[in-house]
């Protein structure tokens, strides 16, 4: 029996641009299939096995490809062409999974359980066992037996304290899992979301960003369990490095433009290998670049000299031909990084107090998620809000954001305070919408910016060209975490909300961002997990959840950064 757990034939993704907003339902409706979008290519004719026991790493820049290639692996999405094979049970955790609402009922536990379908045997073994205590006949007894005694040999009993353990080991609280999934916070339900992927046992696992929201302990904890996995793993991470030597091959993906094809290169090896025969790689194909270009210009230099003499046209059409062939042969040398230069709107003038909150409370139908939360904000001021996962930070930040409100407590902007909000889970984006409709309907009543001024703000996180025509849904994590930083921009704020801004993002993207915020003079309140970033942004307080402790900023406080 063949060791190929997942093959992708042939495999060809393409994008949808509808140019208006309006291109889309008169597609729908034409009568005669009409199309009225434009379509590009990502990946044309990819051809992929992969073998239980290997571990593939999946490189490249933000709008390469890796999130559209995982969503056709993991079954979320289509492809335009080719077909997807695959054998075993299969794990895949999306870069931004959303479990669903009807389930915000069942507990964090039974969740986890459902990996594995123990969830569904143990209302099975309860049904069984109201129908034998109403009606103790010798069928009911034998039906009930046989499933208890099946549940209990195949280690379901014990299945919960695995689940517990595992969950643990991701950083999930124990009193958290016997909570509803709806009082978690975003990077709770992507623990628990990842918990159950790892507790079904797939014969395959293909994780999109699986170190997201995860502490230092929690990351490690997770790097030593896919190291230990037996199935057949692909994982597209910015922490490969801790997966080193445990990597068995690297695919590499690129694109020279936003309307070219993409393509992959794979290195076998481990990653550390990878990057140095990469950086190899990409020397000799500078090289072989610019020696083409050398030799393509002079044999046009030929041409251009000899070819308006009639005793010399057979020679330069026969240069043509050369020159022809030799396009056609042509290589690319390797992209330079790009350089994104983004600046935020100066702010418009306020009050000297931003903010001031009281006694705020938070619960969702169980224990308080925090209480008696007071601090004020002043004027060009910056908050570092810092907490466990479910100390309460998200929360906060959406009812300063008027997204939900406060149990107790009150707070009150101060004098023609403006807030923007950027949220980490993107809930404001509109995925069947384009870019530039997004972008277009966050700008602000009173504000006047054509599309030529959208489409700069949109350039300035290397989102052009046509690009912006491109569904929202569609876009990578990084691509929407630009997104949703650009909206942010049209706004007229002179306070930011940032709720981890920079996950997602590739190195030249957040270093841009960064360095934007580093000046712009309005207040700032943060969550962020980045060190580098919060460093880069020096705040000027320290807000610790879920205690409500506020302190002066030092370095000091960088240590829990990475652990928040």
């Amino acid at each position: 029996m063949s060791d190929i757990d997942v093959s992708l034939k042939n495999i060809s993704l393409f994008y949808k641009l509808y140019r208006k907003p309006e291109d889309r339902l008169r597609e729908a409706l034409s009568p005669f299939r009409r199309e009225y979008h434009k379509k590009f290519y990502a990946l044309c004719d990819v051809n992929l096995d992969i073998a239980r026991g290997e571990v593939l790493g999946i490189v490249g820049r933000n709008g390469a490809g890796k999130t559209s290639l995982f969503r056709v692996l993991g079954g979320a999405s289509e492809p335009a062409a080719g077909v997807v094979v695959r054998r075993g049970g299969f794990g895949y955790l999306p870069q931004d999974p959303k479990i669903d609402e009807s389930l915000d009922a069942r507990t964090c536990v039974t969740h986890v359980l459902s990996g594995r379908g123990i969830d569904d045997e143990l209302i099975r073994i309860e049904k069984l066992r109201i129908a034998m205590e109403e009606h103790p006949d010798e069928r009911n007894v034998g039906r009930y037996t046989r499933a208890e005694e099946a549940f209990r040999t195949n280690g379901g009993y014990a299945a919960e304290s695995e689940a517990r353990a595992m969950a643990a080991g991701l950083g999930i609280p124990q009193d958290r899992l016997d909570q509803p999934l709806a009082t978690l916070s975003g990077g709770e339900r992507r623990r628990v979301e990842l918990a159950r992927i790892l507790f079904a046992g797939s014969d395959v696992l293909c994780l999109d960003e699986p170190t997201n929201h995860l502490d230092v302990d929690a990351k490690t904890w997770l790097m030593s369990f896919l190291r230990q996995y037996k199935g057949a793993l692909l994982v597209i991470s910015h922490d490969l490095d801790l997966l080193d030597e445990a990597i068995t091959r690297v695919m590499h993906l690129d694109r020279n433009g936003e309307d070219a094809v993409g393509d992959i290169v794979e290195y076998r090896g481990t990653y550390s290998q990878y990057q140095r025969a990469r950086v190899d790689d990409e020397q000799r194909l500078a090289k072989k670049a610019a020696l083409q270009s050398k030799e393509i210009d002079r044999l046009q230099t030929v041409v251009d000299r000899f070819g308006a003499k009639a005793t010399k046209a057979s020679m330069a059409h026969s240069i043509e031909k050369r020159i022809a062939r030799l396009e056609a042969d042509r290589v690319h040398g390797p992209r330079n990084q790009k350089t994104y230069r983004v600046r935020f709107p100066a702010p418009p003038p306020c009050g000297q107090t931003v903010i001031e909150a009281s006694g705020l409370c938070k619960a969702y139908g169980g224990p308080t998620v925090f209480e008696d939360i007071t601090f004020d904000l002043g004027r060009g001021e910056r908050l570092l809000v810092l907490g466990l996962n479910g100390a309460g930070k998200t929360s906060l930040l959406r009812i300063l954001a008027g997204e939900t409100g406060a149990d107790l407590g009150h707070f009150e902007f101060g004098y023609r305070v403006h807030a923007g909000y950027y949220a980490q889970e993107h809930d404001n984006l509109r995925p069947h919408e384009s870019l530039l409709t997004n972008l277009r309907d966050a700008v602000p009543l009173g504000v006047q910016l054509g599309e030529t001024q959208l489409r700069g703000l949109l350039g300035m996180f290397g989102l052009s060209g046509d690009k912006v025509f491109q569904d929202a849904g569609t876009l990578s994590g990084g691509e929407k975490t630009k997104l949703a930083l650009a909206m942010l921009m049209v706004g007229r704020n002179n306070l930011l909300l940032l709720d981890e801004p920079t996950n997602n993002l590739d190195p030249p993207s957040r270093e841009a961002v960064a360095t934007s915020l580093v000046d712009w003079p309005g207040a700032i309140i943060l969550v962020s997990h980045d060190t580098d970033f919060v460093r880069q942004l020096a705040p000027t307080k320290v807000l610790l959840m879920p205690d409500g402790e506020v302190d002066y900023f030092g370095d000091d406080w960088l240590d829990l950064v990475a652990m928040a």
